[in-house]
């Protein structure tokens, strides 16, 4: 696939892509003869995931380290885990974090709400 292809799949700009594959983020991308780059399924389920793992917060220097390892082969499996772990714990504080803020908005937009409710019976009483 190409990578101009890649970059609408993904929804991805193909300025990311390259600099995904300058970062180490994609390693392993295929040239052809004519120097097009050759994304196959592999190098297109590697964007997927560092796609997801971006959007999530996830620094290039984690991702970086966790494909890197992935490239040793199975004897990094466990520092792998401890890598997902980790970025999974934070992920989770992130989320507790996000939803004390929505509960703050909720309150303060209902106490909104209930001055705009009693305003709006004043004005209908007239007083």
């Amino acid at each position: 696939m190409k990578i101009s292809e890649v970059s609408k799949k993904y929804d991805l700009p193909v300025d990311t892509l390259r600099y995904y594959e300058k970062m180490g983020l994609l390693p392993n991308v295929k040239k052809n003869s004519s120097g097009i780059r050759d994304y196959s399924e592999k190098d297109c389920s590697w964007v997927a995931f560092i796609k997801c793992m971006r959007g999530a917060g996830l620094s290039i220097e984690i991702l970086k380290n966790y494909i890197d390892l992935c490239n040793q082969g199975d004897e990094t499996i466990e520092k792998r885990r401890e890598i997902l772990i980790e970025e999974r714990r934070k992920l989770v504080e992130k989320r507790e974090a996000i939803q004390s803020t929505i509960d703050k908005l909720d309150y303060k937009i209902d106490i909104y709400y209930q001055t705009l409710c009693k305003k709006e019976k004043e004005l209908v009483k007239g007083e």
